[in-house]
């Protein structure tokens, strides 16, 4: 896996000049926590301003299903996902559970982000957290 990361980061860096932990630090980190335990997320569940990334990847993760269960072709699919939500959010999009809907509302558009950037923090968000439970 790790090695995997590393080449997934460093094809969307050599390619595009853009690095996706980047983005998400610049954009995404305001309001998504990278990484915590639910039971750590419990405690601090009515400061937070979004659902954290880790549970944002693992329902996108579990959401999305490829019958024919080819690992390439589900982690484009979940890039595309990402990359078309961040532009246009909705409701009915959503993958989040209804509580956390409730709780924090639809993402705004991120329409500050590039298309590079979009890639790029889809990458790696879809490769950040393949194996991390939340």
């Amino acid at each position: 896996m790790m090695r995997k990361m590393f080449f997934s980061v460093l094809f969307a860096v050599s390619l595009f000049g853009v690095d996706g932990y980047s983005v998400y630090k610049n954009h995404c980190q305001k309001c998504h926590i990278e990484m915590i335990s639910k039971k750590e997320t419990l405690k601090i569940f009515k400061t937070l301003q979004a659902p954290p990334m880790v549970e944002v990847a693992n329902r996108i993760r579990e959401n999305i299903t490829i019958t024919d269960d080819d690992d390439d072709v589900k982690r484009f699919v979940m890039i595309a996902f990402i990359k078309e939500y961040t532009k246009k959010p909705a409701v009915d999009y959503s993958m989040c559970h209804a509580m956390a809907i409730e709780r924090f509302g639809v993402m705004p558009a991120q329409t500050q982000l590039s298309e590079e950037e979009r890639q790029a923090v889809a990458e790696w968000i879809v490769d950040r957290y393949e194996e991390s439970a939340f």
